[in-house]
């Protein structure tokens, strides 16, 4: 299936590939780092295998005002993983109470590579459904990941 949106993100962080990978595939530390500013991760699950299961929600808070509160589910399932080095997956999102006009379909794939104690993050993600009311969402993905991406440079600072 053609992608109706693809972005690729590369960000090389000061730290060894397996903290990178562990921030990736633990649950306890991805809830610390995932998502946009003003986002909290409430609940986390990973099977870190190929047909292994993700889920997580992304949740709002007061530092989004009006939207506190808001909810995000992801679910999807791994297609491919080789430790410190790649992981793929599919997944959907939505907004909590509107699946049918939020859902967006797609599948990542992140690839990480080490040189001098410092790995650097290959991100590859393809939407492949939108919904209706996602246009926010899709304009906004650059911004949401980068601010992500930053949240986990300071995870990895720690």
């Amino acid at each position: 299936m053609n992608p109706i949106k693809e972005v690729t993100f590369e960000r090389t962080y000061d730290a060894p590939i397996a903290a990178v990978w562990q921030a990736w595939t633990n649950a306890e530390m991805l809830k610390k780092w995932w998502g946009p500013k003003n986002v909290d991760i409430p609940e986390c699950t990973l099977d870190v295998r190929v047909g292994g299961k993700l889920y997580l929600v992304m949740e709002a808070n007061e530092g989004m005002g009006e939207y506190k509160g808001m909810r995000w589910p992801m679910e999807g399932e791994y297609t491919e993983g080789e430790e410190n080095r790649k992981l793929a997956y599919v997944a959907k999102a939505w907004t909590e109470g509107a699946q049918a006009a939020t859902e967006i379909d797609q599948t990542s794939e992140l690839i990480l590579s080490e040189e001098n104690n410092k790995t650097t993050l290959k991100l590859n993600v393809k939407l492949t459904k939108i919904a209706p009311d996602t246009q926010a969402a899709v304009d906004g993905m650059q911004y949401g990941y980068t601010q992500q991406f930053e949240k986990l440079a300071a995870f990895l600072a720690q």
